[in-house]
């Protein structure tokens, strides 16, 4: 994987991609990041993964010891999707700090999780989230994501 096709959070450089839609990817499981990196990128999203909900904040431009903010690549993140069970800070708490920023309040969040359950679905989708999906990805649930990648101006 060469670095002029993925970045991570602690890249601090933004890069111009032209039309390629930016998806934020948050999973703590290494193999589930690199699946979703793959899906997307079979669609011809850039990504960006972040291994826990800290990461992404911080790469967000949220994070609480912010010194700047990253305005410019908050422009160009067209969806997050995150994982729900993650140490230190869920997929669900995630989802609220990026709904409550006036800035990243109009950004699609999808959910997603090894785990069915209806309670948890439902107060995501009550909190903000444009879907939950149920994992491992696979193709067929990144086709589903597609009204959500177009390019934010």
């Amino acid at each position: 994987m060469d670095a002029a096709s993925s970045s991570t959070a602690n890249d601090m450089m933004v890069m111009d991609y032209g039309d390629e839609p930016h998806v934020l990817a948050v999973d703590d499981n290494l193999i589930d990041r690199k699946l979703i990196e793959k899906l997307l990128k079979n669609f011809s999203c850039r990504v960006t993964t972040a291994e826990n909900g800290l990461r992404a904040l911080e790469y967000l431009g949220l994070g609480d010891n912010q010194q700047t903010t990253h305005k410019a690549s908050v422009s160009k993140v067209n969806l997050i999707i995150t994982d729900y069970c993650m140490p230190g800070m869920t997929g669900y708490e995630l989802l609220k700090r990026v709904k409550q920023s006036s800035i990243l309040k109009e950004v699609p969040v999808v959910i997603m999780s090894s785990e069915n359950i209806p309670t948890r679905i439902n107060k995501c989708l009550e909190e903000g989230a444009q879907m939950f999906m149920l994992k491992p990805l696979k193709q067929s649930d990144v086709k589903k994501l597609r009204c959500y990648l177009k390019h934010r101006s």
